[in-house]
């Protein structure tokens, strides 16, 4: 079908950004959570999950400290080796309805269980050097996640998969200041990589072509009028022009949704990562023989994710792309380099333990910066324009309370209850991050082989509110509805002590 754009050489350049927000950005956006809120994670002890964290930095004989609060190396006497392994099982799913800029209904269905199961592991060394220093090393992952809707679901121009995580390996010493007082240091190398699709929209693209063919033909008509009424052209010769200016717009308009159809859509596949380096203090005080008390801050960790982006095309949009009056304000949609930074938040706990003879009693408040997260803007390898994504996350707490009853000397059974609230709210919510209010609840027991020897296995279950969703995307496309998501964690440790 032959196509004429020579009278609209700025038709389509308003929407240049938008489609690349909705490719690019929209993809790169860093959602849903496993454990914690948002996509942080906690799950780095099979003996603290069993009482929900609680005591995380002061119930003594867990190596995790050493990612958790260097100080509380303090309560180790001797050499520690410990493996931590979590699976943990995420549901999400989708009710509720899409539509175009239009308003039209968008094909598809609602995703299925976007969740996934994935294993988080967690490996630890202390040691005792003198009476006063001790030294540990750890490796966690205290940031992941992974979603994947079908590809043809309604809300594919909002994300189809995410996949995130950030890998730590945490050098960490501490220094017992006095008897019942200890201050600990960490160094922290962090990678984080991430991998995110969308499905990208050619029809709403076209439709913004369409309507800027459309507002170029209305403004070419208000000239040939102005210069009919001042006498510079007669009526006759107005009428002619007119009637050539809006017969070649909606032929130019008409080969352009020919050539975008609804529900002929591409893909784009982002791909990147990034290592950099943070820090951690704690304090450690025994307030009596049987409570201790610890605080802990760790840093943020700022990263530029350097990586690839990778773009399918349709026939029509290609053909678009070959008028030379559009390509220049068209988004090419052509495989490039892509850089976004991204702050991964700073933390700061209390944590509490009092031990009796027969159980111990552990509470924990964490509080997680994570307003850091404000905006996430992508700058591109070639021509194409930055694009931005508003978040504006909230901060938010954890608060826990769980302990120990001991058995017999071998045999710990270990409970525990938690509330986390979430970064995420009506206005910036999306189907990338349905994240929402969650409770927590667990329940574990630890087993003492020998003296040297220990296991601990830990299950919680995760009830999250129901996360409510009203999101635009760059090109229009609207999702309503609500998420209902749950998880299920079941955690598994080894620890020898020499």
């Amino acid at each position: 079908m032959p196509m004429s754009f020579r009278s609209h050489p700025g038709a389509a350049r308003p929407l240049a950004l938008a489609a690349l927000s909705l490719a690019v950005a929209g993809a790169l956006a860093l959602p849903q959570a496993a454990d914690a809120s948002a996509f942080q994670l906690k799950e780095n002890s099979a003996k603290a999950m069993g009482r929900a964290y609680a005591g995380s930095g002061t119930a003594g004989g867990d190596a995790s400290v050493v990612v958790n609060n260097p100080a509380a190396m303090t309560d180790l006497d001797g050499t520690y080796f410990q493996a931590d392994v979590t699976a943990i099982n995420f549901s999400a799913r989708f009710k509720g309805t899409a539509t175009d800029a239009l308003g039209r209904p968008i094909s598809g269905g609602d995703g299925g269980d976007a969740g996934t199961t994935l294993p988080v592991p967690a490996l630890f060394f202390a040691t005792k050097v003198s009476d006063r220093v001790h030294l540990g090393f750890g490796f966690s992952v205290p940031f992941g996640f992974q979603t994947e809707y079908g590809n043809n679901w309604k809300g594919r121009y909002h994300g189809v998969k995410s996949k995130f995580q950030s890998l730590d390996a945490t050098l960490s010493g501490s220094f017992d200041v006095t008897d019942n007082f200890a201050l600990g240091a960490s160094v922290i190398a962090q990678k984080t990589s991430a991998e995110l699709t969308s499905a990208i929209n050619y029809n709403a693209i076209g439709l913004s072509v369409q309507q800027g063919i459309q507002a170029q033909t209305a403004a070419g008509v208000a000239q040939i009028q102005a210069a009919a009424a001042a006498g510079q052209i007669s009526p006759a010769q107005a009428q002619a022009m007119i009637q050539a200016a809006v017969q070649q717009g909606q032929a130019a308009a008409a080969g352009v949704a020919a050539a975008t159809p609804m529900g002929v859509d591409g893909y784009a596949r982002i791909k990147g990562d990034d290592t950099a380096y943070g820090w951690q203090v704690g304090a450690h005080w025994k307030l009596t023989p049987n409570d201790k008390l610890s605080l802990n801050y760790r840093s943020k960790i700022s990263h530029t994710l350097e990586g690839t982006g990778n773009f399918t095309r349709t026939p029509g949009y290609d053909m678009l792309l070959a008028n030379p009056q559009l390509a220049a304000s068209l988004p090419p949609f052509a495989h490039t380099t892509g850089r976004a930074d991204f702050t991964t938040p700073a933390t700061a706990t209390a944590s509490y333990w009092h031990q009796g003879e027969k159980f111990g009693l552990g509470i924990d408040l964490a509080w997680t910066k994570w307003d850091v997260f404000k905006e996430l803007r992508v700058q591109y390898g070639n021509t194409q324009p930055d694009s931005v994504e508003t978040y504006n996350w909230r901060n938010t707490f954890y608060a826990a309370i769980g302990g120990d009853y001991y058995v017999n000397d071998k045999l710990t059974l270990r409970a525990g209850i938690s509330v986390d609230t979430t970064p995420t709210y009506n206005a910036t919510r999306t189907p990338r991050v349905p994240d929402s209010t969650r409770k927590f609840a667990a329940v574990g027991l630890g087993y003492k082989a020998s003296e040297h020897f220990e296991i601990n296995a830990s299950y919680a279950h995760i009830f999250v509110n129901q996360a409510h969703v009203n999101a635009t995307s760059s090109t229009g496309d609207r999702l309503t509805g609500n998420f209902d998501d749950y998880g299920n964690l079941l955690s598994l440790s080894a620890q020898y002590k020499f």
